[in-house]
Formats: C-alpha cells, sequence, structure tokens
C-alpha cells in the first residue's frame, strides 16, 4: 500500500500517530502541510518530500528526503538550512501557488493508493485546494479532524464552505471526540467515521507508568497548570483562580507547563503576590512533562475550544486529578464530580472551587485515579488500538487485509 500523509511534519502528534503503522511495509510519504523544512525526531519510516529541503548532516535511520527544486550539497549543518529557509521565502514570494503545484506533481508522481489529510486548517485546506484544479482522478482521501477544526473553526463564516467542501470530498473522517463525529455529519459528511481515539493513536502506557510517582494520589504535593494562552488557551484564567486558592495552595508545587512569556510574568506576580512556589517553564521534553503529572495531585486545562485534550488524557494515565473546561470533550472521558471536574473556561470563581474539592477531598482523588487508569488501559493503550487503525488504512485504501 502507498500512502501519502499531508501533515505538520514537526508534530509530535503526526509522528505518533503514523508510529501505528510503521511496521506495515507499506511505503508512506509525508508532504508537510506547512514546509518549514523540519520534521519531528520520532517520525521514522518514511519519505518527507519538502519544497526545498536542507539534507541532514547525518540522517536518520529510516526517513528518506526528497526536495523539488533544489539540492544544497555544498552547505551542511545551520547554514544549510538557513540557505533552504531563504529559498523556500524566496520560492513562496515568487509562485504564491508552489505549494499546492507541488502537492499535485507529487500525487501524479505517486499514485498513492490513499491520501490522508491530517487536520484541516492546514492540510485539509490544502488538499481540498489540490484537488479542485486537479486533472483526472483523485485518489481516495481520508481526513483527520483536530479538536477545534470544525467545533471552532465550523463557527466562522470564512471557514464553513471550505469544511464542508473538503468533508463531502472525504471517505473516511477520524475524530478525537464523538463531538466532532456528530459536527461532520452536520457539515454533510457521508462516509465512514473511526472511532473517537486521541490524535496520536493511543499511548504507551508502560513507558508511562515507570514515570509515574508511586503511592496514593493523596499524598501528592503538586498542581499542574497547562500553560496555553492565545486564541484558545485560557492559563491566565487558571492562575487567577489558583491565585484565589493560595491559603489552600500553601506547601504546593505548582508547575505552568509549557508557559509564554506572558503567562510567566503573571505567574510570577501572582507568586510575589501570595507567596505561593510557582514554577513556569518554557518548554520541556515530554518525559519532562509525564513526570510532573506523575508527581501531580491536579491537572488543569483550560481552553475556549478543543477535543479530547491529551494533557487531560496524559493525566488520567498519570493519576493526576483533572480539572477540564466544558468547551473540551472531557464529559467523554471523565464523570463530572466524580473522576474529575468539569468548569466553565473563564470563570475563575468555579475554577476556584474545583480546586478547593480537589485539595479537600483525599478519597475523591483516589477513586478517581483508580478509575481513570481502567478507562486509560481500555481506550488509550497504543497497543491496543494498533490493530484497529491498521485496518481502518485498510479500509480506506481499500486494500485487502
Amino acid at each position: 500500500m502507498r500512502i501519502l500523509v499531508v501533515a505538520l511534519s514537526n508534530s509530535v502528534h503526526v509522528a505518533r500517530w503514523l508510529s501505528a503503522i510503521a511496521d506495515q511495509g507499506w511505503d508512506v510519504h509525508v508532504f508537510p502541510s506547512v514546509d518549514n523544512g523540519r520534521a519531528y525526531p520520532d517520525l521514522a519510516g518514511v519519505t518527507i518530500h519538502h519544497t526545498i529541503y536542507a539534507p541532514a548532516d547525518n540522517p536518520r535511520q529510516g526517513v528518506a528526503l526528497r526536495g523539488l527544486a533544489i539540492r544544497l550539497p555544498a552547505f551542511t549543518g545551520r547554514l544549510a538550512h538557513y540557505v533552504a529557509a531563504a529559498g523556500r521565502l524566496v520560492l513562496r514570494t515568487l509562485w504564491p501557488g508552489i505549494h499546492v503545484w507541488r502537492l499535485k506533481r507529487l500525487i501524479r508522481e505517486l499514485q498513492p493508493d490513499l491520501v490522508h489529510a491530517i487536520e484541516f486548517q492546514h492540510a485539509g485546506y490544502l488538499v481540498l485546494k489540490a484537488q479542485q484544479s486537479f486533472e483526472g482522478p483523485f485518489p481516495r482521501l481520508m481526513v483527520s479532524s483536530y479538536g477545534s477544526d470544525i467545533y471552532l473553526f465550523g463557527r466562522q463564516p470564512e471557514h464553513q464552505d471550505r469544511i464542508r467542501a473538503l468533508l463531502a470530498l472525504a471517505d473516511i473522517c477520524v475524530c478525537d471526540c464523538e463531538r466532532d463525529v456528530v459536527l461532520a455529519r452536520e457539515f454533510g459528511f457521508k462516509g465512514e467515521t473511526a472511532p473517537a481515539w486521541p490524535v496520536t493513536g493511543g499511548f504507551d502506557l508502560p513507558h508511562f507508568l515507570a514515570l509515574r510517582q508511586p503511592g496514593r494520589v493523596a499524598g501528592r504535593r503538586t498542581l499542574c497548570l497547562k500553560g496555553y494562552q492565545g486564541w484558545a488557551g485560557r492559563s491566565l484564567i487558571g492562575l487567577e483562580a489558583i491565585a484565589r486558592c493560595a491559603e489552600a495552595l500553601a506547601g504546593y508545587r505548582i508547575v505552568v507547563i509549557p508557559a509564554s512569556t506572558e503567562v510567566v510574568q503573571a505567574a510570577h506576580h501572582i507568586a510575589a503576590e501570595t507567596g505561593l512556589a510557582i514554577e513556569t517553564i518554557p518548554f520541556a521534553p515530554h518525559d519532562d512533562l509525564l513526570r510532573v503529572l506523575g508527581a501531580a495531585r491536579i491537572c488543569i486545562g483550560l481552553s475556549i475550544s478543543d477535543g479530547s485534550p491529551l494533557t487531560m488524557l496524559e493525566a488520567m494515565v498519570m493519576g493526576a486529578f483533572p480539572i477540564q473546561s466544558c468547551t473540551a470533550c472531557a464529559d467523554e472521558w471523565i464523570v463530572n464530580g466524580e473522576t474529575g471536574l468539569i468548569v466553565p473556561p473563564e470563570d475563575p470563581a468555579a475554577i476556584a472551587a474545583a480546586i478547593r474539592t480537589a485539595l479537600a477531598d483525599d478519597a475523591l482523588v483516589d477513586r478517581a485515579a483508580e478509575r481513570n487508569a481502567q478507562v486509560a488501559l481500555e481506550r488509550l493503550d497504543r497497543e491496543r488500538l494498533k490493530p484497529a487503525i491498521v485496518a481502518l488504512y485498510r479500509r480506506a485504501a481499500q486494500t485487502p487485509d
């Protein structure tokens, strides 16, 4: 089977999703939906097609690089990447449609059994543009919807027609929560939908659990706040709620990860005002985040739009009690008041009340950890999900087992 994946090649989510099919012997090609010349280090067993690329000094095993126009044998290291970045900028300026043209040419050359667009607003729209001016029959198409692709952007007039057109073109739609399966149908999708899987295709549970702090969750003295603040994230509201609980959080380590400059400044101000021990981490390797979650009593995630939030799911695996905004699909994973608490994303008083509940009730957080661990085993184990994902690709490409 030959598959062309159109996706953000530097995304950890894409790399982990594709790991589910890495051992099938299929011919997998990746076309970056945003071509910045980078690929996530764990992405393996694929051919990556850049518009212009800088050849790696030490190419990673199992990854082949292809470029359209310029190969840079005279340059190595950072210089090669700077030259390639300049070349991409010049090409996009002189030829705005080069990305669509390159994708169409690649589809004609590869003649894939299946095109898989992972995420709508970059990959999906790019595939849609390519199809609209493609000569001849277009390959079968599978699309993956991330948490805000339909739920948030589907309410914006400038996106609605493109979402409908993309779903009309797709043969299979993969959503990360059941809410978005319903929304896809409302937007006119007629094809097959897959079960609601996390965008990573599941987690390596033994690896996760090896990083989890032993003992009762109720004995932990760390609170983790997901630090995104922007078009969807509302970590500043979370910090305000934490400030309202300052006396109850005395003696706790509060970790905000990842934290932008704006969030760091707010956290430092609140720490100075309240005396709380607030640690901000701009970026950390994934295992470091898991260690924080594995030592946390509570994990808070707030946004005005999301699907099945990965940090919430990871917190469930690691035992941390989830407090999650109602604008995500948290209710598909946790029972409000029993295995987590679901809160409005922009109501610091309600969030503070949830924090106080989770701090005061040891039995609640211990029972939640046990029940969430069972949910993780049944619904998040990568090894359990892998056969179903492989079977989905076979159906999507209409190839025999």
